[in-house]
C-alpha cells in the first residue's frame, strides 16, 4: 500500500494516538492506587507500597465457568477477585461440594494459599470477572511491612470463619426449606442488593449448597411460588413476601 507524503503523515500519527491510548489503557489497568475495585487492606498501604503492588500483579478477565483456582494444583499466588462473582468448591470423598459464593471485591484462596503449597479448593466463575494475580513473595512482604495491611486482612480472614461456622450449622440443623430460604435470601441481601434477581446457579448447584437434589430444588421453588413468597420466571426470581421467606429461614 502506498500513500501520499501527506497521507502518510495523517496515518501515522493517528497510529501514534492509537497506540499511546492503548499504552495509557494498560498503564491505567495495572495502577492498584487508581483502581475503584481495590481492598480495604490494599487501601492502607502508601504510595512505596502501593507501586510495589503494582508491579508485581497480573489483571486477568474470566467468563462463565473458567477456572480461576484449580484444586491439586500448586499456589504460587494470591487472587483478587476485583469484579465478579464465583462459587467455591472442593471434590469430597463421594462427590464435589459447593461451600459458598464470593462476591467481588474480595481475596480468593488465603487459607489454601498460605496454609500448603497444594490448593485445597477450586474456585470458578460464575459471573463474568476479573481477577488479579499478585507475586506471593511480595505478598508476604506486604504482610510484613505494613501494619494495618496485615491487620484488614485477618479481619476478612476473621469474618469469612464466623460465616463458614455459620454455614455449617445452618446446614446441618435447617431442613431444606430453611436452607433454601437462606440462599435466596443470600442472593438478595449479600450478592445482587435487590429483591429481584437473575439466579447465580443453575438448579443442580443450588441442591449441592444445601445438600439436597435437583427435584427437591425445583419442588420448593414451586412451592414458594405457588404460595406467593417469590415469583418465578425463567431464571429471574422476585421476593414478593420477605417476611415470610424470613420466617422460614429463622424456623428451619
Amino acid at each position: 500500500m502506498f500513500y501520499e507524503s501527506e497521507d502518510l503523515t495523517v496515518y501515522m500519527l493517528t497510529l501514534f494516538c492509537d497506540m499511546h491510548h492503548i499504552l495509557y489503557l494498560c498503564i491505567m489497568k495495572n495502577e492498584c492506587k487508581d483502581c475503584p475495585f481495590k481492598s480495604n487492606a490494599a487501601a492502607t498501604l502508601d504510595e512505596c507500597s502501593m507501586n510495589q503492588l503494582s508491579a508485581n500483579h497480573v489483571a486477568v478477565s474470566f467468563v462463565k465457568g473458567d477456572t480461576i483456582i484449580k484444586q491439586g494444583t500448586y499456589s504460587t499466588n494470591v487472587a483478587f477477585l476485583r469484579k465478579g462473582l464465583a462459587k467455591i468448591h472442593l471434590t469430597g470423598p463421594s462427590h464435589e461440594q459447593i461451600t459458598k459464593l464470593v462476591k467481588a471485591p474480595s481475596y480468593l484462596g488465603l487459607p489454601t494459599t498460605f496454609g500448603d503449597k497444594i490448593n485445597q479448593y477450586s474456585v470458578t466463575v460464575v459471573a463474568d470477572a476479573e481477577v488479579c494475580y499478585i507475586d506471593i513473595k511480595i505478598f508476604r512482604d506486604l504482610l510484613k511491612e505494613n501494619e494495618l495491611f496485615s491487620y484488614e486482612i485477618i479481619l476478612e480472614l476473621c469474618r469469612n470463619e464466623l460465616e463458614s461456622f455459620r454455614k455449617c450449622a445452618n446446614r446441618t440443623q435447617k431442613q431444606s426449606r430453611g436452607n433454601l430460604a437462606d440462599v435466596i435470601l443470600e442472593f438478595s441481601e449479600r450478592i445482587f442488593h435487590s429483591d429481584t434477581f437473575i439466579l447465580p446457579l443453575n438448579q443442580s448447584e443450588m441442591g449441592n449448597m444445601v445438600d439436597t437434589s435437583r427435584e427437591s430444588i425445583s419442588r420448593m421453588f414451586s412451592e414458594f411460588d405457588k404460595d406467593g413468597i417469590i415469583k418465578i420466571s425463567g431464571k429471574q426470581v422476585e421476593i414478593l413476601d420477605k417476611a415470610r421467606l424470613q420466617l422460614i429461614s429463622q424456623n428451619g
